[in-house]
């Protein structure tokens, strides 16, 4: 039987192309891991909007590489 390559699971994706906002639907920037292993999906305006109350919740983040995320200041 072929293996199946799998990220572990502190690695976390960017944002694809067809991932929309969680809170407008527009093109997905940042993606968040929070308890329970539940995934959110913002555009850039609403990372960086909620990024103060979004950092308290993070577990763990991905962004575009062309975006950068408020938040990720506040993790460190």
């Amino acid at each position: 039987m072929p293996s199946t390559l799998t990220p572990p699971p502190e690695t976390l994706t960017p944002p694809g192309a067809d991932d929309r906002c969680d809170r407008c639907n527009a093109a997905g920037k940042l993606r968040i891991m929070i308890t329970g292993e539940r995934e959110l999906v913002f555009c850039g305006h609403h990372a960086n909007r909620y990024a103060d109350d979004l950092a308290k919740i993070t577990i763990r983040y991905a962004t575009e590489p062309d975006f950068t995320w408020r938040g990720a200041e506040l993790l460190s």
